[in-house]
C-alpha cells in the first residue's frame, strides 16, 4: 500500500502531538525516571573528577561539548535502530522524548504553589519558591516572592517550553534531548563564581548560543498571544538590558503585558548580584497577575505548538 505525502507529513506529527499533549495533561510525575536527572548525575559526576587542578576551562569545554554530542548521536542511533526494528517503535519513543523534555505543566504548577504558599506565610512562600530558582529566597518579601516565581516563569517559558520545541523543528528529537543537556550543563556549572568561572565558561556560552533565538521568539511570541504586540519596543528596550543575554527578553514582555517592573538586586551563592531593572511601574503583584501570566505561557505554548506542526507538516 502506498501512502500519500499528506499522509506521511501527518503520520510524522503524532509523536511530537502525542508527546506534548501527554506534557500538557500530566506535566513531570514524580518519582518517575526523567532523562533530565540522568544528565544531571552525569555532568556532577564528571564536575567532580575534572573540575580541578590545571586546564579546567578547557576540561569543561571538553566535558560540555562530548556531553552535548553523546547525547545527540545516541538519541539518533537509538532512534535509527528503532526505526528499523519497526517505525511504530521510533514513534513511540520520539513521544516519549518530548514528553520528557517539556516543561509546560510543570512550570505553571510550581508558579501558581509558590503565590498560594505566599498567601499562606511568607517563610512557606520563600521555601515553596526556592524549588524553582536559584537565588537565596531566605530574605525575600512577599512582593520578591511573588516577582520570583513570575521572572522565572516567563524565563522558563523560554528555556523549558519554546526552546526545545525550536529545536525539534530544527533538528529532531536529537536536537532537542541535545538541547536539554546544554540547559542542563548552564543550569549546574554555568555561574560565574570562584567554583564555576573557568570549567562552566564554555557550558554557559553554549547555553547563550543554542537560547539566542528562541529567546527572542518566545518574548515576541507572548506578546502576540496577549494581544500585545504594539509593545514590541519595550521589549526591544528592555531585553538587552538583563545580566543574560537571553532572559531578559522574556522577562520583558512578561512586564510589558503586566505594566510591572522585574529585576533588582538578588544574592546568589551568598554573593549579591545587581540586575537592572525591567520596566519602571514598581507595584504589588497580586494572585490576578499569576493568572494573566499562566494564560499568556499557555496561550503563547499553544502558538508555537502550532508552529511546528505547520512545520513539520509542510517541510
Amino acid at each position: 500500500m502506498y501512502l500519500t505525502s499528506q499522509t506521511l507529513h501527518a503520520i510524522k506529527v503524532m509523536p511530537f502531538l502525542g508527546g506534548w499533549l501527554a506534557d500538557r495533561i500530566l506535566g513531570d510525575p514524580e518519582g518517575w525516571f526523567h532523562p533530565v536527572v540522568f544528565f544531571g548525575k552525569l555532568i556532577s559526576t564528571g564536575e567532580k573528577k575534572l573540575n580541578n587542578g590545571n586546564n579546567r576551562e578547557l576540561k569543561g569545554s571538553l566535558m560540555a561539548i562530548g556531553f552535548i554530542l553523546g547525547v545527540y548521536f545516541i538519541c539518533y542511533g537509538i532512534l535509527d535502530l528503532a526505526n528499523r526494528i519497526n517505525p511504530s517503535i521510533q514513534s513511540i519513543l520520539i513521544a516519549i522524548g518530548v514528553f520528557y523534555c517539556l516543561a509546560g505543566k510543570t512550570l505553571i504548577k510550581e508558579v501558581k504553589a509558590v503565590f498560594e504558599a505566599t498567601d499562606r506565610s511568607t517563610e512557606e512562600g520563600r521555601r515553596q519558591v526556592s524549588r524553582i530558582v536559584g537565588r537565596d529566597t531566605s530574605r525575600l518579601s512577599p512582593q520578591e516572592i511573588r516577582a520570583a516565581a513570575l521572572e522565572t516563569l516567563a524565563e522558563n517559558l523560554s528555556d523549558g517550553v519554546i526552546a526545545p520545541m525550536f529545536w525539534f523543528a530544527l533538528l529532531g528529537l536529537p536536537g532537542m534531548m541535545a538541547y536539554k543537556m546544554v540547559n542542563t550543563l548552564d543550569s549546574m556549572i554555568g555561574y560565574k563564581n570562584e567554583r564555576y568561572l573557568a570549567f562552566g565558561k564554555s557550558a554557559a556560552h553554549l547555553d547563550d548560543v543554542a537560547n539566542y533565538l528562541p529567546a527572542r521568539l518566545t518574548a515576541y511570541l507572548m506578546l502576540a498571544a496577549s494581544g500585545n504586540w504594539n509593545k514590541r519596543s519595550f521589549v526591544k528596550q528592555y531585553g538587552p538590558m538583563h545580566a543574560s543575554p537571553n532572559s531578559g527578553y522574556p522577562e520583558a514582555a512578561l512586564a510589558a503585558i503586566l505594566d510591572c517592573r522585574f529585576g533588582g538586586t538578588h544574592d546568589y551563592f551568598g554573593q549579591p548580584v545587581e540586575k537592572p531593572y525591567i520596566g519602571t511601574n514598581e507595584r504589588a503583584f497580586t494572585t490576578d497577575d499569576m493568572l494573566q501570566a499562566i494564560k499568556v505561557n499557555s496561550n503563547t505554548e499553544l502558538v508555537m505548538g502550532l508552529i511546528v506542526i505547520t512545520i513539520l507538516l509542510f517541510i
